[in-house]
């Protein structure tokens, strides 16, 4: 997003309350990249709308995402998977903290892995990826058919700093991740099972609904 807008726009967000800025600092603190508070703010928006009941996420991090998607939907339950055992620590410690453990599972290990030993007849109704760029597009073939009808994948980071759109733009440290991001995009709005948008808030994200 073009840099004056999205200081404008989060300019005009409402003030989040001490424990989210408390997180936002543990993650500044530690550089573990979370959600933009745009683009969370966006996710939020859609959570509210949807109502999804159950949700997965891939890529836990510090807990932020999955207390903040709790927050939008109290009402749901979230399994979120994180393979980094220092901050599936962390996660575990900021949810109990907010006593959230009843309704957030926090599993440790690789995505590529977990996902399979889900309960297949416990369908979610969104998914979320946030983890290893270079492997969204496993996360999202291991993730569909645990899809409840009507459900829908966010995938976060799709235009990635803005390499993903200019190919110019791009810095020798990220063109690897830039390209695999680009050829994730193409294979989402080419899947024959799925509608995606792709909306240019935050650091881009992805929408794919299922048909």
């Amino acid at each position: 997003m073009e840099e004056k807008l999205e200081q404008y726009l989060q300019a005009v967000l409402s003030v989040s309350p001490e424990w989210i800025r408390n997180l936002e600092s543990e993650a500044k603190a530690e550089q573990v990249p979370i959600m933009d508070p745009v683009g969370m703010d966006f996710m939020m928006q859609l959570i509210r709308l949807t109502k999804p009941k159950r949700i997965l996420e891939i890529g836990t991090a510090i807990g932020y995402s999955a207390l903040r998607m709790l927050e939008a939907n109290p009402d749901a339950t979230i399994v979120t998977i994180e393979q980094d055992e220092k901050r599936y620590k962390q996660a575990v410690h900021n949810i109990n903290k907010l006593e959230m453990g009843n309704s957030i599972q926090v599993i440790h290990g690789d995505a590529a892995d977990k996902i399979s030993t889900l309960d297949a007849e416990r369908t979610f109704d969104m998914v979320f990826i946030d983890a290893a760029k270079g492997k969204y597009k496993r996360f999202f073939e291991l993730s569909a058919p645990l899809l409840a009808k009507n459900g829908y994948i966010l995938s976060d980071n799709v235009l990635f700093k803005g390499f993903v759109a200019d190919s110019e733009k791009e810095h020798p440290r990220f063109q690897k991740i830039a390209r695999k991001l680009r050829d994730y995009n193409e294979w989402l709005v080419q899947h024959p099972d799925f509608i995606t948008s792709i909306v240019p808030v935050g650091d881009g994200v992805a929408i794919s609904y299922k048909k």
